[in-house]
């Protein structure tokens, strides 16, 4: 799942959907606004849970105050907080929920094979 999915062509959010797709997996873009990237539809609601293995965020942190919730509600087994997404706070109670989190780059993590979900 992308968090902070934007059908605008120059975010970075648009180019993880369209690799993470190129690249054979199961994407859920979720955003604030309805359009698609690709022919994927950006979702306004949030997948039921146990859907998702990874959420990539692409979110500042001012706009993850109401996350945790969700993503306890959701059970991904890993979230990655993307550069200018990184929250102290919000990976320390997931890492308390036995959540995997990681700081990197979508993007590079794909292009270099370090993008692994079962």
């Amino acid at each position: 799942m992308v968090l902070g999915a934007s059908p605008k062509k120059e975010r970075y959010s648009f180019m993880a959907v369209q690799l993470l797709k190129s690249h054979g997996h199961n994407v859920i873009p979720v955003g604030i606004k309805e359009g698609s990237i690709e022919g994927v539809r950006i979702q306004t609601q949030w997948p039921s849970p146990g859907s998702v293995h990874t959420l990539t965020i692409y979110l500042h942190p001012d706009n993850q105050k109401q996350l945790l919730p969700k993503i306890r509600e959701l059970q991904p087994k890993r979230v990655i907080f993307n550069p200018g997404a990184e929250n102290p706070h919000l990976e320390s109670a997931l890492r308390e929920l036995g959540i995997e989190t990681v700081r990197a780059c979508t993007l590079v993590m794909l292009r270099t094979g370090a993008y692994v979900s079962v």
